[in-house]
This record gives structure tokens, sequence and C-alpha cells, in this order.
């Protein structure tokens, strides 16, 4: 007999989760193309996108939980 799984939405909860990875995979990347040994405090801001807002970019939405239009 086969079992079916069937996923839920995803939940406020996951989708922190997976926003904090997708932050955290965008660090790693720039660590990874650094020429220095760590990244500075205003590189990470700059990965980041720390205070940058405009109305085009809005805040940043894991694809996995961006609703479907």
């Amino acid at each position: 007999m086969t079992q079916v799984v069937t996923l839920s939405a995803p939940t406020a909860q996951d989708c922190v989760a997976l926003a904090e990875i997708e932050l955290c995979g965008e660090l790693m990347i720039a660590a990874a193309d650094a020429r220095e040994d760590r990244l500075s405090p205003d590189r990470i801001d700059e990965v980041l996108s720390v205070g940058v807002y405009a109305a085009e970019q809005a805040p940043m939405i894991p694809r996995q939980c961006r609703r479907r239009g």
C-alpha cells in the first residue's frame, strides 16, 4: 500500500526560518568571495541590505512562502 503525503501551506515560522536560511546563504556566498579573512560589518550590512528600503525592494520573502497569484 502506498502512503500519500500531503504538504500543508507554510506557516509563519516556516517563512521566518526559510528567510533566515536564505540570508545565511547570502552571507556564506559573500564570505567565500571575499579576499579578506572576515567580512567587515559594513559588508555584512550591504549583503543583508540593512537600512536599505525602496518601493521596488520589498522585505525579503522566501520563494516557498510567496503567494501564488
